[in-house]
């Protein structure tokens, strides 16, 4: 049977043939490559740069002008992002309540998965309170209550409900708030003899604890009273328990003769 012939090609001569009919594309694509690591090396030093400038101004900003500067000048660091937050809350402290509203609505348009979105959602309904728009600022608490149940922001926002329940007189309303707090937010805590309950308080239960006691108690339903009984009708006169005796001055009665 016949055998097929042993190569006798030269694996080096391969690879020279190869180098020697590509060497043109090798080349541009190494550069390419070269060119692609200096070029992301670079914009990596120019972000780091950048948000180090940024950083710096922000820490000597001082005034609402200052904060808008670093906003223009460094969109997308994170310094810009926190020159809202911080901006927002030098209005608020000039009782530039709106103004302070617009800011933070910024930074949520600009910064969409920023991890302080819910904080700059509480800091809104807030500043709804102190215009008095307390139907706004329940919209937002109960808006943050469900949609950041799992972060820090969930029980405050839903804590913070309450207040503004016992002001419209949802008495109801709150009372269901403060027992979903009690529901949700307590901890694994060691079980005591004394109590049943294995769970601890967290701070939020205790809070919702002191806010339910100074709800009024639920009215209860009024008993039906029963019919008055038939009162009985006054004696005129009460009997006399003893005899009653001779009348005074009447004549004595003859003794009979013995």
């Amino acid at each position: 049977m016949p055998t097929a012939p042993p190569t006798t090609t030269d694996t080096a001569v391969e690879a020279r043939v190869f180098w020697l009919r590509y060497q043109k594309e090798i080349a541009a694509a190494l550069i390419v490559v070269v060119l692609a690591i200096l070029a992301f090396g670079g914009y990596r030093l120019y972000i780091s740069q950048r948000n180090a400038t940024a950083a710096e101004l922000l820490g000597s900003a001082k005034t609402p002008h200052d904060y808008e500067e670093v906003i223009a000048r460094y969109p997308g660091t994170p310094a810009g992002a926190s020159a809202y937050l911080l901006l927002a809350q030098k209005q608020r402290e000039g009782k530039k309540f709106a103004e302070a509203n617009a800011t933070l609505q910024r930074f949520v348009e600009a910064n969409p998965d920023h991890d302080f979105i819910p904080t700059a959602r509480l800091a809104m309904a807030s500043n709804f309170e102190s215009m008095g728009q307390e139907d706004e600022a329940l919209s937002i608490y109960q808006q943050v209550a469900t949609k950041y149940a799992n972060t820090y922001n969930g029980p405050l926002a839903l804590i913070s409900q309450v207040p503004i329940l016992k002001v419209k007189n949802r008495i109801e309303d709150a009372r269901r708030v403060c027992e979903d707090i009690l529901t949700k937010y307590r901890m694994p805590g060691q079980q005591t003899e004394a109590s049943g309950d294995n769970r601890m308080e967290t701070v939020w239960a205790g809070e919702a604890m002191r806010q339910l006691r100074s709800l009024k108690p639920p009215e209860q339903p009024k008993p039906t009273q029963p019919a008055a009984a038939a009162t009985r009708p006054l004696m005129i006169a009460a009997p006399s328990a003893t005899p009653a005796g001779p009348p005074p001055g009447s004549a004595p009665t003859p003794r009979s003769p013995k």
